[in-house]
């Protein structure tokens, strides 16, 4: 089971990611989810930049433009004031997307910069010291791949003027770098103090294990077995060789099978089949989901890592359509789940009913 001793997992600290609570597609006012997420007893928050946009609406009683970030200042600003009511801290900002590898003197590349240093406002304000950026997908032939550690260096030295720091993360439908070792190699190359990694459940497991394109839900590249085998060795291979002050969150999630194998292409807004499968399909683990879950945590916590577990799921229901939520009742699901997954990490059995919503 990995040597892991239950009483020395109580010490991570667990935060709910704001854009994870309620319906993907219609989500409940911004106070209500902090609220709920408060009570549950999580002490902080992963913040979504399109909650800031959509609070900013709220606040100002109009629409606020992603860029207008005098204004956005003020929001996150308000937002603040909001968590500290409710004890919870703001952990990380998020999502970062589509930043790294763009042609020099390109127009995405200079929005790429210009989006980080409105970010980085942001950040001040929101109390935050770090940034979530998850590995683009951006098609390849777009792309300067030979820019892309240089880009997170200038991205790391930016944020080290103000003491924040960067959190990578392996999105498991990146054309670039879908798999853990794939931004582990990255982070390595750009060799920074302030750089490390965001790994996620879903994105580990959801790349490396299952597939949304075919009938099975798995990879069928291989056999079965030869697949459980594979991604064993894989897990190993993670809980051996990241140090853990170089891990620094672990965001969960489980993933329901979809109801249909998805089109092998992008859609007509341009996301790969594993981005759709992540917008509606992620669940809570133990809440109908299929993917491996405990061994991608535990592999995690084999690292010596007893950093931020944060929960960010996008659930959709089995058949991704949304529908109403208790995010009362939710959040609170979650802090038992959390107990849960932390003692089947410690290989530890508990009652199935403790994680039931």
């Amino acid at each position: 089971m990995g040597g892991l001793d239950l009483s020395s997992l109580s010490t991570i600290p667990i935060s709910f990611a704001t854009c994870s609570l309620g319906s993907p597609n219609s989500p409940p006012p911004l106070l209500d989810r902090l609220d709920a997420i408060s009570k549950a007893g999580f002490s902080a928050v992963e913040l979504s930049f399109p909650d800031i946009l959509s609070y900013g609406q709220t606040l100002l009683s109009r629409e606020v433009q992603p860029k207008n970030y005098e204004e956005l200042e003020k929001v996150a600003g308000e937002i603040k004031k909001e968590c500290d009511k409710r004890s919870l801290g703001i952990m990380m900002l998020q999502p970062f997307a589509n930043f790294e590898g763009w042609p020099e003197c390109s127009d995405e590349r200079k929005d790429a910069f210009e989006r980080l240093d409105g970010w980085i406002r942001l950040m001040k304000v929101a109390g935050t010291d770090m940034l979530q950026v998850g590995s683009t997908d951006s098609k390849l032939e777009k792309l300067d791949k030979s820019r892309i550690v240089p880009d997170l260096q200038e991205l790391a030295d930016k944020l080290n003027q103000h003491g924040f720091r960067v959190a990578y993360e392996n999105w498991c439908w990146s054309t670039h770098a879908p798999g853990w070792k794939d931004v582990w190699e990255i982070v390595k190359k750009v060799d920074r103090k302030n750089i490390g990694l965001c790994l996620d459940t879903f994105q580990t497991a959801g790349g490396e294990w299952a597939d949304p394109t075919t009938e099975s839900g798995l990879l069928e590249d291989v056999s079965k077995d030869e697949l459980e085998q594979r991604f064993k060795k894989s897990l190993e291979e993670l809980g051996k060789t990241i140090p853990k002050d170089k891990i620094y969150l672990l965001q969960i999630s489980d993933g329901y099978k979809v109801p249909q194998a998805l089109e092998d292409k992008r859609d007509d807004g341009g996301l790969l089949p594993r981005g759709r499968w992540s917008h509606d399909f992620r669940p809570l683990p133990y809440n109908g989901g299929y993917l491996p879950v405990i061994e991608v945590a535990r592999a995690v916590l084999n690292t010596g890592f007893r950093g931020w577990f944060s929960y960010e799921v996008f659930d959709g229901g089995r058949e991704g359509k949304g529908g109403d939520v208790d995010i009362v009742s939710y959040a609170r699901a979650a802090k038992n789940v959390h107990n849960r997954l932390l003692a089947e990490c410690a290989g530890e059995k508990v009652p199935e009913e403790i994680a039931t919503r």
